[in-house]
């Protein structure tokens, strides 16, 4: 399988997060994608294709902002990364401030995804590496691998969170569309729910979203990503959330990971994008299922049986000594 990376997502560097009412170091490090990379045959190079395919998802607001934060933050007389700290939870109306901390809240909903000075070109080549990971397929692999470094399904289309600042998955599905690739399909296999994905598609019966991913009655993102959450409007019934109790290992994550395949065999998708998260591994630090390395060959072979066009993103897995070879045993398990 062909897999893409570009080094300038490695400039993304924040330095702290807040947890639990404390400082920690930030858990989404660049050694993570290194971790991947060594465990890789070599990556091919991504391709930039500009904003345009970023505009498609995200607004024009969100991008200029998420482009200009950190320097903003600078001549602010602000030192370290830029973190917000307050939202406006009742009412997010479209108020003109120009205020770095005003636009922190305006554009994020935690305090846990930093913007430090190489968040936007992190970001913006993760998201190129999925078009180009896209474009391949499209152009007749099978299958492709983007390694996206920050991850994507926590943003939506005007706010980060979660690690995440440009919806990779998100980006890749509305440009597979845009390639005549009518009806898509993505099943976000990360432990912890894709809000943002799934508010980006909510309404549209075009993109299946389909999530297995930690109970948010107890995990985070804790507001989103409840069994009863379908979709809406026009998208009623193309959003499917499977979740899951703390420990869940491998067999009940077979099952249902079939309920998740069988409605995407309904939907018949034209291509189908996984959201791939490598923290439903055991060993991770801030997650809590129980699935081995041996596992995750039988996951993707789940998968690939279905033969649709396969794009692969990178989510989350912040093991960060056994990513590599957690990545590199789902890859291969996909069999391509």
């Amino acid at each position: 399988m062909l897999a893409f990376f570009s080094p300038q997502q490695l400039g993304h560097v924040p330095a702290r997060e807040l947890h639990n009412g404390g400082w920690i170091d930030h858990a989404e490090t660049a050694a993570r994608a290194g971790s991947i990379v060594a465990a890789l045959p070599l990556p091919l190079p991504a391709v930039d294709y500009g904003r345009a395919a970023l505009l498609a998802v995200h607004s024009v607001e969100y991008v200029e902002f998420l482009a200009d934060a950190h320097r903003l933050w600078r001549e602010a007389g602000r030192e370290g990364d830029a973190i917000p700290y307050v939202w406006p939870v009742v009412a997010r109306r479209p108020l003109k401030l120009a205020r770095i901390d005003a636009l922190l809240g305006r554009f994020s909903f935690d305090a846990a995804t930093p913007v430090s000075a190489g968040t936007w070109d992190a970001a913006y080549w993760g998201a190129q590496t999925a078009l180009t990971a896209l474009d391949t397929v499209v152009g007749g692999e099978r299958s492709a691998f983007a390694l996206c470094r920050p991850p994507g399904h926590h943003a939506g289309a005007d706010y980060l969170g979660g690690y995440c600042y440009l919806n990779n998955a998100a980006i890749a599905a509305r440009a597979a569309q845009a390639a005549g690739r009518g009806r898509v399909a993505i099943l976000d296999v990360d432990y912890h729910h894709g809000n943002g994905t799934q508010d980006i598609f909510w309404d549209d019966p075009t993109v299946f979203y389909a999530s297995l991913h930690a109970d948010p009655a107890t995990d985070y993102p804790f507001f989103w990503g409840h069994a009863d959450e379908t979709g809406g409007g026009a998208g009623a019934g193309a959003t499917l959330n499977l979740p899951l109790p703390a420990g869940t290992g491998i067999a009940p994550y077979l099952a249902a990971l079939d309920v998740a395949v069988a409605a995407l065999q309904r939907f018949a998708p034209d291509l189908l994008i996984v959201s791939f998260g490598a923290d439903t591994f055991a060993g991770d630090p801030i997650s809590g299922f129980a699935l081995a390395t041996d596992d995750f060959p039988a996951v993707a072979a789940r998968i690939a049986a279905c033969g649709w066009p396969t794009v692969i993103v990178m989510e989350g897995g912040y093991a960060t000594d056994a990513l590599g070879a957690n990545v590199a045993a789902f890859l291969g398990g996909f069999g391509a």
